[in-house]
């Protein structure tokens, strides 16, 4: 990511992002402050689930509505449009890194707020991010199982 000085932006559009987000998770805290804690913390479903919803808005073509008044779609990759605020919003929503902070905050916020919904929803990204581990690892292993396979037909193995 290029710093500050090297983009159309100036701190105080960033700084309006990091009051947003600050004020949504003031928000929550306040709005959540005399409920009991979960007895047991999901936060390996939670972990993945942030994995799993910070990667489809930032990445995945279904979501490029989300993306397009904000990003340029295209081969040579996914450059923010515009200037000022468009244009840290934009460099937001094609990191998946700074997206997850989001997606945390907003999964944390449906599971405090609708515990059952959140529940569901977690649950359904938890199992998206599995799956997103499980074809990584098969790619990796099919890519190997042929690369030794062209090795020994040259060896003749």
């Amino acid at each position: 990511m290029d710093p500050v000085t090297d983009t159309p932006t100036e701190p105080h559009q960033y700084a309006a992002l990091s009051v947003t987000y600050a004020s949504l998770l003031g928000a929550l805290a306040y709005s959540t402050r005399h409920r009991a804690a979960d007895a047991e913390v999901d936060l390996v479903p939670l972990v993945a689930a942030t994995f799993a919803l910070s990667k489809l808005v930032a990445k995945e073509k279904v979501e490029t509505w989300v993306r397009t008044p904000f990003v340029h779609e295209g081969v040579e990759g996914r450059p923010p449009k515009g200037t000022g605020l468009r244009y840290a919003v934009g460099e937001l929503l094609t990191c998946t890194r700074c997206l997850g902070a989001w997606s945390a905050l907003g999964l944390v916020g449906l599971r405090m707020t609708a515990p059952d919904v959140g529940r569901t929803v977690t649950t359904v990204l938890a199992a998206s991010a599995g799956n997103d581990v499980l074809q990584a690892g098969f790619t990796f292993l099919s890519e190997r199982a042929n690369t030794e396979g062209r090795r020994r037909s040259l060896l003749g193995d």
